[in-house]
């Protein structure tokens, strides 16, 4: 009875002490759990580091630890930004040649009152529709070249995959180049040029003694071309708009390519077509080629209408199934897939 005892004593003990070496294994988990979490949230401190110095200005206003020499300054936006800048380079000297300098120097008329809106208007449009049409041109190139291969299952080039990684960022300037191509057209009327032109004009029709200066052609021109403007900035906002990613999160994969893929298509559509009813009949006036030039509607409106074009034939039904195939996994037979298959 008494080892009965004892023992049943033991047995307490070993219990006893094996609850208290659980409560300090429950513990020590605690302690490193909480101490896993101290670590992510100075982690996520340290990578955020200016949460600390939510409105610091100066640089002696920020922590010791925040070097702002070593932090990038928009990675992916410099390359795109480059190219605008090299684009409206290109647009503004192309125009200034034709529109201020050969009248300067053949005629001895001073149009140098023209860069600041005029030209400048001219130069925005031409610059954002090329950029919204580089937007859709690698997703064609890529079509092709999935056609070319019969395969999905092949890296693009590094070129290409880095072009379609900035596809946001080109579309996004083409947007802001689209407003204020739109603000500075509102501001001609405000122009003090235009007053005096307008007098010009009203002095020149009473003159030639005409009732009525009605154009037909010329107001069925204007009428058109500023509702596709107008429709096309509309489309353009769109997807500005789901682009962020406060709204882009709230898309799924269908919806997200619906508004991207079909409205971009017919945003491209909309302002190439504005382009061209701008133009109308200026295409063949041989007035409009100076110094053999072509004028800048023409030039601005090529890639998006080889672009257009392109889509165009994709989408004819022989290509767009053979082409529905490929992204579904079907290879051409005979065709040599690379080891690391890409998803696209």
């Amino acid at each position: 009875m008494e080892r009965d005892t004892q023992d049943l004593g033991d047995v307490n003990e070993h219990h006893e002490e094996r609850f208290q070496l659980g409560e300090v294994e429950l513990a020590g988990l605690q302690l490193t759990q909480k101490e896993h979490e101290e670590g992510e949230t100075l982690s996520r401190l340290s990578q955020r580091p200016l949460l600390s110095a939510a409105f610091a200005m100066e640089e002696s206003e920020f922590p010791s630890s925040v070097s702002l020499q070593d932090m990038p300054l928009f990675p992916k936006w410099q390359l795109p930004l480059k190219l605008m800048a090299v684009l409206m380079l290109v647009a503004f000297v192309y125009t200034f040649l034709r529109d201020v300098l050969q009248p300067y120097i053949y005629h001895n008329k001073s149009d140098f009152y023209k860069i600041p809106i005029l030209v400048l208007n001219k130069v925005l449009p031409w610059t954002s529709i090329t950029l919204l049409a580089l937007v859709y041109l690698p997703g064609v190139l890529a079509s092709l070249l999935q056609l070319h291969r019969g395969t999905k299952y092949s890296r693009f080039p590094v070129c290409l995959e880095n072009w379609m990684s900035l596809r946001k960022q080109l579309g996004l300037l083409a947007f802001l180049l689209a407003c204020l191509h739109a603000i500075y057209s509102l501001s001609y009327p405000m122009r003090r040029s235009y007053r005096y032109k307008l007098l010009n004009w009203a002095y020149q029709q009473v003159q030639q003694k005409k009732e009525d200066a009605w154009i037909e052609d010329d107001v069925w021109r204007m009428e058109i071309y500023i509702s596709l403007g107008i429709l096309g900035l509309g489309v353009l906002a769109l997807l500005a708009i789901s682009s962020l990613p406060s709204i882009s999160d709230t898309l799924n994969w269908r919806e997200f390519q619906f508004v991207q893929r079909t409205l971009g298509y017919t945003a491209l559509f909309l302002c190439t077509a504005h382009a061209l009813v701008y133009g109308w009949r200026k295409w063949v006036e041989q007035k409009q080629y100076v110094c053999y030039t072509p004028p800048s509607f023409i030039l601005a409106t090529f890639l998006p209408a080889m672009v257009l074009l392109m889509k165009t034939v994709l989408a004819m039904p022989c290509l767009n199934r053979r082409l529905d195939h490929i992204r579904h996994g079907w290879e051409r037979p005979g065709c040599k897939g690379l080891s690391d298959k890409d998803s696209l």
